[in-house]
């Protein structure tokens, strides 16, 4: 490693920290039209502060927000870096303790934060890559390998422009590796690469049995309650141990390999801390599994909102038309979105009764994603991360789904390596959000670490 880019980067800290206020103070609110203004201004800044390194820095334009391209360095690998400077709104305004988008640091029982909206999710977390590269070319006056960049800013708003800009910019876009920030570390000492993404099925079913509403006392027991069979469908999805029961619903599902399942049981993870936060104590998924095997690596069937007949004050004696609910299913590596849609709409149909038909609306349907770690550059970044870091490294999985992953991966045919520094309490998308300055400063210096090792 080269220990001059390190002091670089610790040296220089202070007007790193300038820098991402100035970035922070910019009210890049994506979803709102009103902020389009400084959404521009935030790509405009990006562009600059990247020309400042030496990287041909531009800002494209779309249909929404623009995107911010910048290219420098040489020689193998080319990664592409990927971040957006957009953010939430910052309502409910009044739960601030300071405004928003003036950001500062301040002391906590835990120790310095950045306060400010942006500042983790995901200003501070593409500042940091910024950040690594500015301290290699100010001490070797190159970067150590060839980097694009690409700053996104609608990814708070549902992306509408990007897939069609990874299209028309595929030649210039694709390069051996992506690099993503927008994820977190284990713990706010143990540094993580997410290597595994959930996808997404989620459905509105609404069941309908008579043509209108009817009285309780003159059709009550004759006629048949749609909130009843919605109930029962709903109720026979999981058996009791937590499996769930669509036909087909496992198949491709793969149990973890005995080096990750180890890697994850050495964390130490607290469940009951885990559920207690929460106010609960008993695990609820499939029996056999830990709470981080629940949430990382098993797939899940939740109902998201249910309704259904009168629910007004008072009472109104009625026998529903119809009944409705939400539903999300958050699937792992191997399972198939669609053929997993298709399913769970066969199951329902099949235990409807006489005089009952339902109507789907379907809303995601999207695949889990697994990263190779055969590829030798994950190996490489773990070993650089656990350098920088009090603990090891750990190959994490992801309850959520990162959309950008799965595009890199069809649009562009790159694989993603997921790096970043948020924590569990950053608050995302919440007022008074932070981002720890360890996580800023000991980020920069990971990025460092990581580039010089995927370099060699």
């Amino acid at each position: 490693m080269s220990d001059p880019v390190l002091t670089q980067v610790d040296a220089a800290l202070e007007p790193a920290l300038d820098r991402l206020f100035d970035l922070l103070k910019i009210e890049s609110i994506s979803t709102d039209p009103t902020y389009k203004a400084p959404c521009k201004a935030a790509a405009d800044w990006l562009v600059e502060d990247l020309k400042s390194i030496g990287f041909e820095a531009s800002r494209r334009d779309t249909t929404g927000h623009p995107m911010v391209v910048a290219h420098g360095g040489d020689g193998a690998p080319h990664l592409l870096f990927y971040g957006h400077y957009d953010v939430q709104p910052v309502d409910p305004i009044d739960l601030w303790d300071k405004p928003p988008f003036e950001p500062e640091l301040q002391d906590t029982a835990k120790g310095k934060v950045i306060r400010g909206r942006g500042a983790s999710d995901d200003k501070g977390q593409l500042m940091t890559f910024v950040e690594a590269c500015r301290a290699w070319v100010n001490i070797h006056g190159s970067l150590p390998c060839k980097i694009t960049i690409l700053f996104e800013g609608e990814e708070e708003s549902g992306s509408p422009s990007l897939i069609p800009f990874l299209e028309a910019n595929r030649d210039e876009l694709t390069c051996d590796l992506a690099l993503v920030c927008d994820t977190g570390m284990f713990d706010p000492q143990t540094p993580a690469i997410t290597t595994m993404l959930r996808g997404m099925v989620g459905e509105e079913l609404t069941i309908t049995a008579a043509d209108k509403d009817l009285h309780s006392g003159m059709y009550g027991g004759a006629a048949i309650n749609p909130i009843r069979v919605l109930s029962d469908i709903l109720a026979s999805l999981h058996d009791d141990t937590g499996r769930i029961t669509v036909p087909g619903f496992y198949d491709g599902v793969q149990e973890l390999t005995p080096e990750l399942k180890a890697q994850w049981d050495a964390l130490g993870f607290d469940e009951a801390a885990f559920l207690g936060g929460v106010d609960l104590s008993v695990p609820a998924g499939e029996t056999g599994y830990s709470v981080l095997e629940q949430v990382w690596s098993r797939p899940t069937c939740d109902v998201n909102g249910i309704w259904g007949g009168y629910t007004g004050a008072g009472f109104k004696t009625v026998l529903p038309s119809k009944a409705s609910a939400k539903l999300s299913f958050r699937l792992v590596p191997g399972q198939d979105a669609h053929k997993i849609q298709k399913d769970f709409q066969e199951f329902v149909r099949s235990k409807l009764p006489e005089d009952c038909s339902v109507e789907f609306k379907s809303k995601d349907a999207s695949d889990a994603t697994a990263m190779p770690l055969d590829n030798p550059s994950f190996e490489k970044a773990r070993a650089a991360l656990t350098e920088e870091w009090p603990k090891p490294a750990v190959f994490a999985g992801c309850g959520g789904s990162i959309p950008i992953v799965g595009h890199f991966k069809t649009y562009l045919g790159m694989d993603s390596l997921l790096i970043g520094f948020g924590l569990e309490d950053d608050q995302l998308h919440s007022p008074n959000e932070k981002y720890n300055l360890s996580s800023f400063h000991k980020g920069i210096r990971s990025w460092v670490r990581v580039l010089d090792a995927l370099s060699k």
